[in-house]
C-alpha cells in the first residue's frame, strides 16, 4: 500500500512503522478540524446572515462549552506530544552493535567513510537487516541528512558530531537529500543509499579501501608526532589514550566530562579549552591543520585503543629535526583528552 503513490516514499527502514502512524494521525486530525471549522463557518454564514438577523443578539456564555473546546484540544495536543516524543527518543542512542559509518557534508556533496576504509561520495552502501549508525559533521554550513524511505532525518552541524541511525528492512536504492538550504547548489546536493544483502555488502566492502579508518588514524597519529608525548611510560608529556574513549575525564577546574567524539575533536583542535588534571597545557592548536576526514581517522584510532592499547617503546624513533622543519607541528604533540 502507498508504495506506488508518487508523493509517499517507500517504507524501507525500521522507523517507518513508528513515524507513519503518527503522520497519518496528524493528517486525520488536521482534516477533521479543518473540515469541521469551514463547515461551521459556512452554516453560520447562511443561517445568521444579515437579511435574517438584522440585529445582533447578546448570547450568554456557557462554561461547559468553553471548557469542552479547551480541554479536548489540550488533550489531543498532549497526546500528540507524548506520541511524538516517544518516536523522537527512539532515534536516540544507536545500538552498541550498530555498523559505524562516518559522514562529512560540504557544499555540495556527501562524503562517507566506512570503518574498514571504504570511501564514498554521494553514495552510501549498507547491509539490509543491520543497525547502521552514521556519525555526521559539516565542513562549512548547516546541512541536513534526509532519507525519506527510512524516515530518517538529522541536521548536520559544523564543529559538532551528531549520529543518526536506522535499520534497513528491504534492499534497493533510495534517495538521500540535503533538507536544509545550504547555498546556491542546495538542490543538487543529492545522493543515494544502496541497501544490499549482507553477503553482497561484504564483497563490496572487500573490493576497495586503503586500510581501515583506525589504521589511517594511526599513521596520522605518528605523522604529527603525537606518539612522542602520549605514552604509557614515565617519559610521557600527555595522558595515555588507551581506554580513554567513553571514560569520564577530570579537568583542572574541577569539572568532568565523558570522552566522546565531540570531546576528542575539541581536544585536538582547541587543546587549551579544557586542561586535564595533572597535565600541562603544552599541546599546540591544530585548528586548520587537520581536515574533517583526518579528524575522523584520528578519532577512530583513539577509539580503537580501547580494544588494542597502544604499547609505546620509549626507544622508538620519533621525528627528527629535519622532519620538524618540514612539519613545524610535529613537536611537541599532545592530544589533550
Amino acid at each position: 500500500m502507498w508504495t506506488d503513490f508518487p508523493l509517499f516514499p517507500a517504507r524501507a527502514a525500521n522507523f517507518a512503522d513508528k513515524v507513519d502512524p503518527l503522520y497519518f494521525f496528524l493528517v486525520a486530525v488536521t482534516v477533521f478540524f479543518s473540515v469541521g471549522i469551514f463547515l461551521t463557518i459556512t452554516v453560520f454564514a447562511i443561517k445568521y446572515r444579515r437579511s435574517v438577523h438584522p440585529q445582533a443578539e447578546q448570547i450568554k456564555g456557557s462554561l461547559a462549552v468553553e471548557a469542552t473546546w479547551t480541554i479536548i484540544p489540550l488533550g489531543i495536543a498532549l497526546f500528540i506530544f507524548v506520541w511524538g516524543a516517544a518516536v523522537y527518543y527512539s532515534y536516540g542512542a544507536p545500538p552498541k552493535n550498530a555498523l559505524r559509518v562516518y559522514g562529512t557534508a560540504k557544499q555540495w556533496m556527501w562524503k562517507f567513510q566506512h570503518a574498514d576504509g571504504q570511501r564514498e561520495i554521494n553514495e552510501l552502501h549498507v547491509p539490509v537487516g543491520q543497525d547502521v549508525a552514521v556519525t555526521l559533521i559539516s565542513q562549512d554550513v548547516i546541512h541536513s541528512f534526509f532519507v525519506p524511505a527510512f524516515r530518517a532525518k538529522m541536521d548536520v552541524l559544523p564543529n559538532r558530531y551528531r549520529t543518526v541511525w536506522f535499520r534497513p528492512t528491504r534492499t534497493g536504492t533510495y534517495h538521500l537529500f540535503c533538507a536544509e538550504y545550504c547555498g546556491t547548489a542546495h538542490s543538487g546536493m543529492i545522493g543515494w543509499v544502496v541497501v544490499m544483502e549482507p553477503a553482497d555488502y561484504e564483497v563490496w566492502l572487500a573490493a576497495g579501501g586503503e586500510g581501515s579508518l583506525a589504521s589511517s588514524g594511526e599513521k596520522l597519529f605518528r605523522h604529527f608526532g603525537c606518539i612522542s608525548c602520549h605514552r604509557a611510560d614515565k617519559g610521557a608529556r600527555g595522558p595515555d589514550l588507551a581506554g580513554l574513549y567513553g571514560r569520564e575525564v577530570h579537568f583542572q577546574d574541577g569539572s568532568t566530562r565523558i570522552a566522546d567524539e565531540n570531546y576528542l575533536r575539541e581536544s585536538i583542535l582547541a587543546p587549551k579549552a579544557k586542561i586535564v588534571a595533572g597535565w600541562q597545557p603544552i599541546m599546540p592548536v591544530f585548528q586548520g591543520q587537520v581536515n574533517e576526514e583526518q579528524m575522523l581517522e584520528l578519532i577512530a584510532y583513539i577509539k580503537s585503543l580501547n580494544q588494542n592499547p597502544l604499547n609505546v617503546n620509549p626507544n622508538a624513533p620519533v621525528p627528527d629535526e629535519e622532519q620538524r622543519k618540514r612539519n613545524p607541528q610535529v613537536e611537541p604533540q599532545v592530544i589533550r583528552p
